[in-house]
């Protein structure tokens, strides 16, 4: 695929004055009294932006100097948007047995510390595993954790602004600049600590300037109104770095824990069919005093009987509240049944999903629902764009790592290690579809497709430098790292030695 010839100007600071840059040789000729502060030359520059899809050159203006980085023909993508991560959770690199959030172990001291034993009864939206006599086995599902999060020692403040910094340092080595933060929340686990985060991580790193990367955070819907609060009071944009996006729930669990809702059994149990973790009266009812107030509702679902349920229920609240841009989520939406991907379209209903988990759940779907369930039901990416569905990429961090371009080459070939045939290959995605799923489409996904995603006028000047040359060495051979990521049009990472290429105008 050759690039177009032409000059983009790439948006950066909230008042700079952005211009687009007509081809020609002398381009402060072109940018007229305006100064660059950057102008990137002779690269190969995909925007996600359809009204230009490639240039060859881009400028941020703001400044009061120029410096011209020549790339060689390296290719430049829009920085990447993880949609779904656990973002302090993954700066503490703390995992569990199962890195999901919906199963954990708890050795024997935990468990006489929490007081469970074989007379303790399974709470709602939880299950205690215990052995054919019934004694618990120490795993713990979905809400049953909570009985062993009540009695762990919380981490200190001073670890998780530290882990907020590792977490930051981490995503731009991987090319991303925003992330959607769906906080240490899951079932079973008390509100209290996203609240914290926010306040006493997020709010600190703002106040004493030391925010890198930008952040859209989702806030646990049981507290709907504290968020509506703090919105009226402040606005969705609390800076440039910091985006109040809605409120998250969850209908189900996870595949692995077997506690994803399924219409039929697994296979490993017939008696499961998963967990439904929340009762649907209240879902629908808090849905629709939530899209009435203008928040953006976000709800895990990986089952197929879980994400029907949510489709319906969604479908309810169009119906009651009218046709407007509600952009609804479903996280996950790993397992449809037949016709729900065309029912994400009827409504534009955004699909978060994490093409990474292929790499596992290829190998371990059929021995949980059967081969001939998991081909026919899972990671419909394919089938979901054709229907009409948003599709967000995000990694699920620290479920899986934080790494977009591994997630590309995933979504693009659907081939796990050692596999030599894709899994399920009529779901196969086309790269420009993939990459815009971590940009554009990622930036819809969270209300922020006005100032990120793109590498358009009035954008910030968020991107990435990849190794590759040109385009068609990109598309043959996804890399799987990059040179430099920039944000604000500073580098928040650089492996290019910029002595050699830098040169001030």
């Amino acid at each position: 695929m050759s690039t177009r010839s032409a000059f983009l100007a790439a948006g950066v600071a909230i008042a700079a004055a952005i211009f687009l840059l007509r081809p020609a040789s002398d381009l402060s000729r072109d940018l007229g009294e305006a100064v660059a502060d950057m102008i990137l030359v002779n690269a190969t520059i995909y925007t996600a932006d359809p009204a230009m899809p490639f240039a060859e050159a881009m400028a941020e203006l703001k400044g009061r100097h120029t410096m011209e980085l020549n790339l060689s023909g390296n290719v430049v993508l829009p920085g990447f948007i993880d949609s779904h991560v656990h973002f302090i959770d993954g700066g503490l690199q703390v995992w569990l047995s199962r890195m999901d959030g919906h199963m954990g172990i708890a050795n024997s001291l935990a468990m006489r510390m929490a007081g469970i034993d074989k007379n303790t009864n399974n709470p709602v939206g939880g299950t205690i595993m215990r052995t054919t006599e019934g004694e618990p086995t120490g795993l713990l599902v979905d809400a049953a954790m909570k009985l062993v999060f009540d009695v762990i020692p919380e981490v200190s403040i001073h670890e998780r602004r530290d882990a907020l910094l590792r977490a930051s340092r981490h995503a731009l080595m991987r090319g991303v600049t925003t992330v959607v933060d769906v906080g240490s929340y899951f079932p079973g686990k008390s509100e209290k600590q996203v609240w914290q985060d926010f306040t006493d991580i997020y709010e600190w790193a703002h106040s004493v300037e030391t925010m890198i990367m930008r952040v859209c955070l989702f806030f646990p819907m049981p507290t709907w109104s504290r968020v509506y609060d703090l919105i009226h009071e402040k606005g969705r944009m609390l800076s440039q770095w910091i985006h109040l996006g809605g409120v998250k729930a969850f209908l189900d669990g996870s595949l692995g824990s077997s506690s994803a809702l399924f219409y039929e059994h697994y296979k490993d149990d017939p008696r499961s069919y998963g967990l439904q973790l929340v009762d649907m009266d209240y879902l629908l009812n808090t849905t629709l005093e939530l899209d009435k107030s203008g928040l953006q509702i976000a709800i895990h679902a990986i089952g197929d009987k879980a994400n029907d349920m949510l489709l319906d229920m969604y479908e309810k609240v169009v119906d009651l509240n009218g046709m407007k841009d509600h952009r609804f989520r479903i996280e996950h939406a790993q397992h449809l049944a037949p016709g729900a991907a065309k029912r994400f379209g009827k409504h534009g209903i955004i699909a978060s999903v994490q093409p990474d988990h292929i790499l596992d759940d290829a190998n371990s779907a059929g021995k949980k629902i059967g081969i001939e369930r998991a081909e026919r039901s899972s990671y419909s990416f394919r089938s979901l764009l054709d229907g009409g569905a948003h599709l967000a990429f995000g990694s699920d961090w620290p479920v899986s790592d934080i790494n977009p371009l591994q997630a590309i080459r995933t979504a693009v070939s659907r081939k796990p290690v050692g596999w030599e045939v894709p899994w399920i290959p009529a779901e196969r995605l086309s790269l420009d579809d993939s990459l815009k799923a971590h940009t554009i489409s990622a930036a819809y996904a969270c209300f922020l497709d006005h100032v990120l995603g793109s590498l358009s006028e009035g954008k910030y000047a968020d991107f990435v430098i990849l190794p590759c040359t040109s385009w068609d060495e990109f598309a043959s051979d996804i890399p799987d790292h990059v040179l430099a990521t920039y944000v604000n049009g500073k580098a928040g990472l650089s492996m290019i030695p910029l002595g050699d290429r830098l040169t001030v105008l």
